[in-house]
């Protein structure tokens, strides 16, 4: 296995702007990814407040995980931050500010492919000191339920990063994909395998969604959007499996929300974000089930899955 003297930390060399819609808002939502220093992690502020409001991503300030990821402070809210997150952690950032106009992080086109390419036209910088992982000991899970209606998330301990999902929604269009998804950063691609997975809804849910003021910038845009029987959008899926996908990308983004990295196995079945939430919150309030570990001696062996990111 190769040796490196180091794994360094990352940020983006430049400011990157965009303006998208809210997916839940429906709202203009202007959004800049700014460079940041050595150990600052993601932090994210609200621009449209005075003063700014800034918070940290961090598992426990999430609060609402209606349909996404919530981060609260004081009452202010940023939501929809997953899918950004999902990219962050796909290219090895470490180090970001993200500014925001509004309460929510712009939907784009419901996937992480529009954030993968404004963190990579902003540049990405090595920075002078060892990124910090979060290393998973022993098996952590969360369930709900029983027999078919089961939920479950589970954390166990694995050298490198991998996710396994299992979707079971009883629909014609779903039950005609592959249900059942693992990827592997040893051998698998954030870009290409994960970030063009798009978001997925049901017409009959919208009106009930809309009511309780979610939803409301949702579109074909944005999402894939079905009937009873089958996908409405015209274009169909990307993939074969672009729903189960997807269900990782928004893991690897709420799982992102430790603040760093996890050297683990995330395996889960009909999880949210609510679950996923409950089992980085299980994690951390055992101190026997994880680490914090650098690679920053040359004679340490590295996850193969970080060579990939860190040494693209």
């Amino acid at each position: 296995m190769a040796h490196y003297d180091m794994i360094a930390q990352h940020t983006l060399k430049s400011l990157a702007r965009t303006v998208g819609i809210g997916l839940h808002s429906g709202t203009r939502v202007e959004l800049r990814l700014r460079p940041a220093p050595v150990d600052t992690g993601i932090v994210f502020r609200r621009t449209d407040l005075d003063p700014v409001v800034e918070i940290a991503a961090s598992a426990q300030a999430v609060g609402d995980t209606r349909m996404a990821s919530t981060l609260e402070r004081d009452g202010i809210k940023i939501a929809t931050v997953e899918h950004l997150m999902s990219a962050l952690a796909g290219l090895g950032i470490d180090n970001c500010y993200v500014d925001v106009d509004a309460p929510e992080i712009p939907i784009m086109d419901g996937s992480a492919a529009s954030f993968v390419f404004l963190i990579r036209s902003a540049g990405i910088v090595e920075q002078p000191a060892a990124r910090r992982f979060v290393r998973v000991l022993k098996p952590v899970e969360i369930r709900e339920g029983q027999g078919g209606l089961a939920k479950w998330a589970r954390l166990e301990p694995h050298f490198g990063f991998k996710l396994r999902f299992s979707i079971d929604f009883n629909h014609p269009a779903i039950d005609s994909t592959t249900q059942d998804v693992e990827v592997d950063f040893e051998r698998d691609d954030y870009v290409t395998t994960v970030a063009r997975a798009r978001t997925f809804g049901f017409v009959n849910e919208v009106e009930a969604l809309r009511a309780a003021g979610l939803a409301l910038g949702g579109s074909f845009e944005n999402a894939i959007v079905m009937d009873e029987y089958r996908i409405l959008n015209t274009d169909g899926l990307r993939s074969g499996d672009e729903f189960a996908k997807h269900k990782i990308l928004d893991a690897m983004g709420d799982l992102y929300l430790l603040g760093r990295p996890l050297i683990g196995a995330y395996r889960a079945h009909r999880s949210g974000h609510a679950m996923n939430n409950r089992l980085l919150r299980a994690l951390l309030a055992d101190a026997s089930a994880y680490d914090i570990v650098r690679f920053a001696d040359q004679e340490q062996s590295v996850p193969p899955a970080f060579q990939r990111l860190a040494f693209a």
